[in-house]
């Protein structure tokens, strides 16, 4: 029979905007009742917590006070960025990743592990292959990155479950609470990853400084909380694993749960998170009101005192939903503008441990993700999911991190007030002081911002500051400032350079190193944009400055004024040298440390990985996507050979500075066409077949569940998590002999939002629902043809996983929504059903999975899958020659695969691919990419956004032979011809300097014992 429509309900579910924007609102109100509950109304002060950094400490390499994090003793700044390796299976890029962040002036990354990953079994914990964390570990020694450990083991992330494997459905208990049977299903995973990660502590020659047990454990519902026994119960299985750096939190808002002082469950170090333009991409030019807080650092006196003011996830992007309007808004939404806004607010709050979430997203590859989120996890990260650094928020948190790297005096700097009409003349600018220490000469900062933080307007001012030469007025040669559009500045005072003293700088300090024989600063401002500078000397010399540069001197002051200009301009008084550029230049300049007490400024190329100086041999690894002009400043007089990427490369001298030409050239590129692949293909559902036997599969015949979120309405559990499956495409077959009476199948099925499912009856169409961007369960009833009774029928239903959902609220555990079948009834007259036995089936023997290369959330239940024909080279005798450009257009599902040969010159240039769909016309149709055996796609374009699938090399072999395949599930009868347009496209090849990339193991195809 054709299709016949079911009638569709919808069944209603809380969107993950709203439930954020819900959140947001509740917490505001404990925020103050913890300010009231903390504050002492008879002495007006809050009462004083201290974290007894001496006795909890369990050694003496990373300790803290109530500014900074110390590193052997030395008062450092934490700038940090999440990457996740596991969204990047390719071990041998994640040095390159490491590199990208340290060279914009960061020291730091934090990442989190994903225990379904890792114990996709109870008691099976593998940590091996792409999986293994030690290269992870090597690659951000060799970067010179400390590592944030977040094994949680609950993590939210935007993943499946939240980072739970999916056999914790079946636990009876409440997750995330003192539930014995939850405790105690942790405790192989907590042993397991908490020895990895105490390997490589800090205190062992490793890159971990700080560890970070459980995630966001900030709102409980139905349950004590917050629960200081099951935190410390955490922490202490931390503790036991020999985890010895400090402890710190994420509260999800600032409310002070589990900060030092407050008994059981306590950290050593509090922190929180804020995403303050949360999650709206679809408006990217909106910032919501109350977004940005004038009050973190006065929350933070009351709630830590005694620990740095920590930001352990500061919102870097944002996540996109099904139907969203893709990451490229996402990343507007949190643009460079927002970076100067909300990160500079951030440091006016005394922020000295600041991690961005994400700073390099990647890939929800094998169905790793969440189902309010499809394949990309890009983020609108800094640095794009293929891994390329187009986006100028880049380099603006460059421009931020290289100011915070040389200037040591705001880690003890007091933050005051956000204040109006005290240091600027207008109410429309709002400036807030760090004070610095005055009797050890530190200089302060003022934070300028508009008082209406969303503002675009231009306004003009003039500042009084203290000063060590008491209030002065600025600027001196000019009338006014202006703060143009979405912007924050920070001008210090008092500001030392290596030696030189600047009274006052309205222009942003980007970096200041000190050479042989000069010492060099480079500052910024905005385009067209008046700045002033004042420079204590007792000079007599000239000053060298073009006619551009306003200067005025006086017995011991110099001051320069200018109008910031595209041409870089350089003022030299004696041996300091100022070199005044706009921001766009600025952008242009690395700062790559060659030692640990040197770092050279090189201006040109795309990306500055790192440098060395040995024996008069200057070193760079740089990558380039244009032809470029490097400049070195400061390279040694005694240089006399300069290499890049291992090449010599002549130079010559202009004004004490290393010049250098780079030609680029871009490299021809031919890569085939898809369509002209050898293509093969198999029906993937033989399941319709009337001689299909599917005596293998798994007998649905629980007859109660341990679900405790769901309850069972059916006769036996028709959730696959009861059965072990808990990823990809679901199947199930239903058995039944007819009474001659059916006239409909009602059926409720659930998986996901953005799920869709489709039934047959025997080898007869019934129907789908084709799903939609907010449906996450759905009531359907389908009309049956006259059934003969005492023959015997089997229906069919596919039901696509989208991934589990998350478990953000303990006590709720909303991780245990149950995919597969909730209810069905087969009606053979309006009081009685027909019974119905069910089998089931997801990926090829469940827990006990086949892949233990890919991991245990590569596979679902499709034939093609079950039968491991996606992988590499497998047998295709009984596939059939044709082409998934035109597939058959009838509903069902098929696999198709074919060899790809790349030969691209991946030894010199970083080329990104990516796989795309540009349409899918004969009906509604979800596709599945594989890569080499690799999910890496998964394609909705009825619901959408993402239609171009990035697959970095590694996965790819740029240099050999590659498979691909697609698995079509056709969800409705068209009379129109299906046509696929499935492409391999490029981006722009950059000249690189990154170590070789090493192919992932792929293993190839081989039969499988019990595939079926």
């Amino acid at each position: 029979m054709g299709l016949i429509s079911p009638t569709r309900v919808p069944v209603p579910i809380t969107s993950y905007k709203f439930l954020a924007n819900t959140i947001r609102f509740l917490i505001l109100l404990p925020i103050i009742l913890w300010s009231i509950r903390n504050y002492d109304f008879i002495t007006g002060e809050a009462p004083q917590i201290f974290a007894q950094n001496d006795e909890r400490s369990l050694q003496d390499v990373v300790t803290w006070d109530e500014h900074s994090l110390f590193i052997r003793g030395e008062r450092i700044m934490v700038m940090s960025g999440e990457f996740h390796p596991w969204r990047l299976p390719v071990p041998s890029l994640w040095l390159d990743i490491f590199q990208k962040v340290k060279a914009m002036g960061f020291n730091c990354v934090s990442f989190y592990s994903n225990w379904a990953l890792l114990e996709g079994k109870p008691g099976n914990f593998s940590a091996e292959g792409v999986f293994a964390y030690d290269q992870f570990f090597e690659a951000a020694t060799k970067a010179g990155i400390y590592l944030i450990a977040r094994p949680g083991p609950y993590i939210n992330a935007e993943v499946s479950f939240g980072g739970f494997p999916g056999w914790l459905q079946r636990v009876k208990g409440h997750l995330r609470t003192s539930d014995e049977d939850y405790l105690a299903a942790t405790d192989n995973y907590a042993a397991r990853i908490g020895a990895i990660i105490a390997r490589a502590q800090i205190t062992n020659g490793g890159p971990v400084i700080l560890y970070q047990p459980e995630n966001e454990y900030t709102v409980g519902v139905s349950i004590p909380f917050p629960d200081g026994k099951y935190m410390q119960y955490v922490e202490d299985q931390a503790r036991e694993a020999g985890i010895v750096v400090p402890l710190i939190s994420n509260d999800a808002f600032p409310l002070g749960n589990n900060a030092p002082g407050t008994g059981v469950g306590e950290v050593d170090i509090y922190g929180h998170d804020a995403y303050p333009v949360q999650f709206d991409c679809g408006n990217p030019s909106t910032w919501p009101p109350l977004a940005l807080s004038g009050v973190y650092h006065q929350t933070h006196e009351l709630q830590s005192p005694s620990t740095p003011f920590s930001l352990v996830e500061f919102q870097g992007g944002a996540y996109d939903p099904w139907g969203g309007p893709g990451f490229n808004n996402c990343a507007a939404l949190t643009n460079n503008e927002f970076e100067r806004v909300f990160y500079k607010n951030n440091l006016a709050a005394g922020a000295t441990i600041h991690n961005i979430y994400m700073i390099f997203g990647g890939t929800n590859w094998g169905n790793i993700g969440f189902p309010g989120g499809y394949t990309s996890y890009d983020y609108g990260a800094a640095i794009s999911e293929d891994r390329t650094l187009t986006r100028e928020k880049y380099s603006e948190l460059k421009l931020e991190a290289e100011w915070l790297k040389v200037s040591p005096g705001y880690l003890t700097a007091a933050p005051g007030a956000a204040l109006v009409l005290t240091y600027a003349s207008n109410v429309a600018i709002t400036v807030t002081r760090l004070a610095g220490n005055s009797t050890s000469g530190s200089g302060s900062f003022f934070v300028v911002r508009h008082s209406d933080y969303t503002s675009s307007a231009s306004d003009n001012y003039t500042m009084k500051l203290p000063t060590s030469r008491g209030d002065v007025s600025i600027p001196k040669l000019f009338d006014s400032l202006t703060l143009h559009g979405r912007d924050s500045k920070i001008v210090a005072t008092d500001y030392d350079v290596r030696g030189t003293k600047l009274l006052y700088s309205t222009a942003e300090i980007f970096t200041h190193q000190k050479f042989d024989n000069v010492t060099v600063l480079l500052v910024y401002s905005g385009p067209n944009e008046m700045n002033e500078l004042a420079v204590q000397t007792t000079s007599a010399s000239p000053i060298v400055a073009n006619d551009s540069i306003i200067v005025n001197r006086t017995d011991d002051l110099v001051t320069l004024a200018w109008v910031a200009a595209t041409k870089r301009r350089i003022v030299q008084i004696d041996d300091f040298h100022i070199y005044i550029l706009d921001r766009n230049s600025a952008y242009n300049y690395w700062v790559p440390e060659m030692s640990k007490s040197l770092s050279l400024i090189v201006n040109g190329p795309y990306l500055v990985r790192n440098g060395s100086l040995d024996n008069g041999v200057l070193s760079l690894s740089a990558d380039f996507n244009r032809s470029t002009i490097v400049e070195v400043i400061g390279a040694p007089s005694s240089t006399t050979t300069l290499e890049i990427n291992g090449v010599k490369t002549d130079f010559r001298i202009e004004d004490g500075r290393i010049v250098a030409d780079v030609p680029y050239s871009p490299p021809s590129i031919n890569l085939p066409s898809l369509s002209e692949l050898s293509w093969t293909y198999i029906d993937s559902l033989p399941e319709l077949r009337v001689d299909y036997d599917d005596f293998a599969w798994v007998a649905a015949d629980h007859q109660s569940t341990n679900n405790s979120y769901q309850s069972l309405k059916t006769p036996t559990s028709l959730f696959a998590g009861d059965y072990g499956f808990h990823a990809g495409v679901l199947l199930f077959r239903g058995h039944f002999t007819a009474k001659g009476t059916e006239k409909s199948f009602e059926i409720k099925t659930q998986g996901g939002t953005a799920y869709g499912h489709s039934v047959w009856l025997n080898d007869t169409f019934l129907g789908s629902w084709i799903g939609d961007a907010s449906t996450s369960s759905y009531d359907a009833t389908y009309t049956l043809p006259g059934l003969p009774q005492g023959e015997p029928y089997v229906l069919t239903v596919v039901i696509d996983n989208m991934g589990l959902e998350e478990n953000y609220i303990p006590g709720i555990d909303t991780g245990k929504a149950p995919r597969g079948i909730l209810n069905y009834r087969l009606a053979s007259s309006i009081i009685n059903t027909t019974p119905v036995t069910w089998k089931l089936t997801g990926n090829l023997h469940g827990e006990n999975y086949v892949d233990r290369t890919r991991g245990p959330l590569n596979e679902g239940g499709l034939f093609a899958e079950r039968q491991g024909y996606h992988q590499p080279r497998p047998s295709v005798t009984n596939f059939t020659t044709g082409s998934p450009f035109s597939p058959p257009g009838n509903p069902g599902v098929f696999f198709y695969t074919a060899p790809l040969s790349l030969d691209l010159p991946a030894d010199k240039y970083d080329i990104p691919l990516s796989f795309s769909f540009r349409s899918v016309a004969g009906g509604v149709a979800r596709i599945q990419l594989y890569v080499n055996g690799w999910q890496f796609g998964k394609f909705v374009g009825h619901i959408g956004p993402q239609t171009s699938f990035p697959v970095p090399e590694g996965i790819l072999n740029y240099n050999g032979e590659n498979w691909i395949g697609l698995a079509i599930w056709r969800m409705e009868d068209s009379g129109d011809t299906p046509v696929l347009d499935f492409r391999l496209e490029v981006g722009v090849p950059v000249l690189t300097g990154r170590d070789p990339v090493v192919l992932v193991e792929s293993p190839r195809w081989s039969a499988r014992d019990g595939a079926y």
